[in-house]
C-alpha cells in the first residue's frame, strides 16, 4: 500500500513536471521584448507549484522514483525563468534570483552526484552530463553578470574538468562543441578581466553622480526633458577568414569590433581569422553596454557570496530543499534607486528581425521617453574586403590603405554605406542602410553605432521624421601602439564608453600588471576630469537642445561624457587633419568641449602623467579646425 501511494506521488509528480514544462517551452517562446510576460508568469506560477510538492512530499517521492538530478532540472528551469525576467524586465533581483537558485544547485550537486550514481545506463549518465554542462554554462553567465569573481573562476574550473571527465568517460562522443565553448570563454574571460581590481561598470551613485554639478543639470528641468526607457543592443560579427595578404605585411591593429586576429603562417601568404569574442550569445560588448544601463545596487540589495565547492557541502543532501525560497527575489529590493532601462539585447538577427524588434518597441515608447540603439557590426563583406594599416607611432602617422587579392571572386568590390547582418553573401536583404533607421526618427532616438562604416550614418541627421536624433559614431580607424595587443578587448569605442579607464590602459599599452594603488589613483583622476566635463558641458552656452534634453538622464550623460573623453584622448594619442581615427557626434557639441580646449586637454595630460605614458600623446598638437 505504502508503494502505491509513493508511486502514485511520482507519478503526480511527473505529471506536474508536464504541465510545467509545457508552459516554460511557451515562456521561452515568447521574445524578451515588448510585452510577453504573461507566459512568464504562468510558468512560474506552475513551477511554483511543482517545487512546493517536492518539497512537502520528498519522502514519498524518492520512494516512487524520484531522482535527485529531476530536482536539479526543476531548480534550473526557475533559475533559467528568473534570469529570462531579468533580460525582459532589467530587474537585478531577478538577476539574484537566478544565481540563489544556480547557487544552490551546484553546492548541492543535484547533477554531479545523479551523473556519479549513474551505474551501468551509459545514456542516461551521458544525458545528465550534458544536462550540467548546460547548467554550469548558464550559471557562469549570469555570476560574469553579478561580477563574481571568485565564483567565475570555481566555475571555469569545473566546466575544464567536467569537459575532461566526460571526454575520458565517453570516448565515442564528438565534445567538439563543449572545446570551443572552452576557448570562447577563456577569450571572454582574458578580456574582461584584464585589468584586475575595476570597479564595476553598472552606475555608481557614490562615483558617477557629482554633486558639484547639480544645480547646473537642473537648468534643463525646465525644458523638454527624456528619460531613457528602452535600449536595443547587438553585435554582429561573423567568424571566418577574411583575409588572404602577403606574410612580409605588418599590421598594427584593425577596426573589426568585437574581434580578435589570430595569424597564420604559409610560404608566402598570412591568414587573417576573424573571430567575435563571445560567451554563449552574449558578446563582449554588449555584455559591456548592458552593464552600463544599469544602477549598481547598493546595501542589502546585495547578496552575500558563498563558496562554491564542485559536490556541495549540505551535510543532508538527500533531505528537502526547502532552504531556496521561490519567492527570495521579491523581498530583495533597493528602494534607493530608480528602475533599470530595459533592455532588448539581440544576437546576429537578420536586418527584418532587426526592423521588427524596434518597430515592436518603439509602439510603447511614450513622447518622454528616448530609445538607446547600439549597433556594433562589420562594414565589410565577403565582396568588400579592404585591409588598412592603422596608427603606428611614427610622426607622420599616415594611414596606409592597400588593397589585396583574396581568395574569394569579386574582391575588389566595396561599400561602405551600410552595415552587414548576414551569415553568408552580401546584397540587400544582409545590409543595414542607415535610411532603414531613419523611419523610427519619428520617437526621440539615441543611437550609439560602432563600425568602419559609422560615417554613413551622419545622413540621418537633418532627415528625422518628426524627432531630432542624438548620434555616437566611431572613428572609421582604431588606433594602437605598435605591436599591442588590442584585438581580444573588444571595440575600441565601446571599450570607452563603458570602461574608459581600462581603454585608456589599453590604448597606452599599460598592461594588466599595474599596480592596484596606481590604478586606483588613475581612476580618480578619470572621475575629476568627468566631474570638471561635466560642469563645462551643462553651463555651455549654444548647447543643442538635443543634448540638452537627454543631459538629464544619468546613463546617457555618463556616455556622452565618455564620449568626450574618449575624442579627446584619441585626439592627442593620434592627431590627424582628415580625422578619420576620431569618433563623431552629431549634432555638434560646444567648442568648450572640443579635444582643442585647454579645460579639456589638461585633465587628460594630467592622467598620462601620473600613469608616465605622456610620450605617447601628442598634447603640443592642436588642429583648430577639427570641431566635431
Amino acid at each position: 500500500m505504502a508503494d502505491g501511494e509513493a508511486s502514485g506521488a511520482y507519478r503526480e509528480f511527473k505529471a506536474l513536471t508536464e504541465a510545467a514544462d509545457r508552459k516554460y517551452a511557451r515562456a521561452r517562446d515568447v521574445p524578451l521584448y515588448g510585452g510577453g510576460d504573461h507566459h512568464s508568469r504562468k510558468a512560474f506560477k506552475a513551477y511554483t507549484r511543482l517545487w512546493r510538492a517536492q518539497q512537502e512530499r520528498r519522502r514519498e517521492l524518492v520512494a516512487g522514483g524520484l531522482r535527485r538530478w529531476e530536482i536539479g532540472e526543476v531548480a534550473s528551469r526557475i533559475g533559467q525563468l528568473y534570469y529570462a525576467r531579468y533580460l525582459r524586465t532589467a530587474e537585478p533581483r531577478s538577476l539574484v534570483g537566478a544565481y540563489v537558485f544556480y547557487e544552490a544547485i551546484y553546492s548541492r550537486g543535484y547533477f554531479s552526484a545523479a551523473a556519479q550514481a549513474g551505474g551501468g545506463d551509459k545514456h542516461q549518465g551521458l544525458l545528465i552530463r550534458y544536462k550540467e554542462l548546460r547548467f554550469i554554462a548558464r550559471f557562469l553567465v549570469v555570476a560574469m553578470l553579478m561580477r563574481r569573481a571568485e565564483a567565475v573562476d570555481h566555475l571555469v574550473g569545473r566546466l575544464r574538468s567536467l569537459v575532461e571527465e566526460t571526454k575520458s568517460a565517453y570516448p565515442k562522443t564528438n565534445f567538439k562543441e563543449w572545446k570551443q565553448v572552452l576557448q570562447e570563454l577563456g577569450r571572454f574571460l582574458k578580456a574582461d578581466g584584464a585589468y584586475k581590481g575595476s570597479r564595476s561598470l553598472r552606475y555608481d551613485n557614490l562615483f558617477d553622480s557629482f554633486p558639484s554639478n547639480l544645480a547646473s543639470i537642473a537648468r534643463f528641468h525646465s525644458k523638454r526633458v527624456l528619460k531613457l526607457k528602452e535600449a536595443v543592443l547587438t553585435s554582429y560579427h561573423r567568424n571566418e577568414v577574411l583575409y588572404t595578404l602577403p606574410a612580409s605585411i605588418i599590421y598594427s591593429s584593425f577596426h573589426l569590433s568585437s574581434t580578435i586576429i589570430c595569424y597564420k603562417n604559409k610560404p608566402d601568404r598570412l591568414l587573417l581569422y576573424v573571430m567575435q569574442v563571445k560567451f554563449t550569445e552574449l558578446t563582449l560588448d554588449t555584455f559591456r553596454m548592458l552593464q552600463c544601463l544599469e544602477w549598481e545596487p547598493t546595501g542589502s540589495y546585495q547578496i552575500n557570496a558563498k563558496e562554491l565547492t564542485e559536490n556541495g557541502t549540505v551535510s543532508d543532501q538527500s533531505g528537502p530543499s526547502g532552504l531556496i525560497d521561490i519567492h527570495l527575489s521579491a523581498e530583495i529590493s533597493d528602494g534607493n534607486l530608480p528602475s533599470n532601462p530595459q533592455k532588448a539585447i539581440i544576437y546576429h538577427p537578420t536586418v527584418s528581425h532587426l526592423l521588427a524588434v524596434l518597430a515592436t518597441i518603439c509602439e510603447d515608447l511614450s513622447q518622454d521617453n528616448i530609445l538607446l540603439i547600439y549597433l556594433s557590426a562589420s562594414g565589410f563583406t565577403e565582396q568588400s574586403i579592404n585591409c588598412q594599416k592603422y596608427a603606428s607611432s611614427s610622426s607622420s602617422y599616415a594611414r596606409v590603405t592597400s588593397m589585396y587579392p583574396v581568395d574569394k571572386p569579386n574582391s575588389n568590390i566595396r561599400s561602405d554605406n551600410h552595415l552587414w547582418l548576414g551569415p553568408r553573401g552580401s546584397g540587400g536583404p544582409n545590409n543595414l542602410y542607415p535610411e532603414d533607421l531613419i523611419p523610427f526618427t519619428r520617437y526621440p532616438l539615441f543611437l550609439v553605432i560602432d563600425s568602419e562604416n559609422s560615417h554613413a550614418f551622419k545622413v540621418i541627421h537633418n532627415s528625422e521624421k518628426g524627432e531630432p536624433a542624438a548620434l555616437l559614431l566611431s572613428p572609421r580607424i582604431a588606433s594602437a601602439m605598435p605591436g599591442a595587443e588590442s584585438m581580444g578587448n573588444g571595440s575600441q569605442f565601446t571599450y570607452f564608453l563603458t570602461a574608459p579607464m581600462q581603454a585608456f590602459c589599453q590604448l597606452a599599452g599599460i598592461t594588466s600588471e599595474i599596480d592596484s594603488d596606481t590604478y586606483a589613483n588613475a581612476e580618480n583622476k578619470l572621475l575629476s576630469a568627468l566631474e570638471q566635463y561635466e560642469g563645462i558641458l551643462c553651463t555651455s552656452v549654444g548647447l543643442n537642445n538635443v543634448w540638452g534634453q537627454i543631459l538629464p538622464d544619468p546613463f546617457l550623460r555618463r556616455l556622452i561624457l565618455r564620449f568626450i573623453f574618449c575624442r579627446a584622448v584619441i585626439f592627442y594619442f593620434h592627431p590627424d587633419e582628415n580625422g578619420e581615427h576620431l569618433p563623431t557626434c552629431l549634432p555638434s557639441l560646444p567648442e568648450s568641449v572640443s579635444p582643442n580646449s585647454e579645460a579639456i586637454k589638461a585633465p587628460i595630460l594630467m592622467l598620462a602623467e601620473n600613469l608616465v605614458v605622456s610620450d605617447q600623446f601628442h598634447f603640443r598638437h592642436s588642429i583648430h579646425n577639427n570641431k566635431k
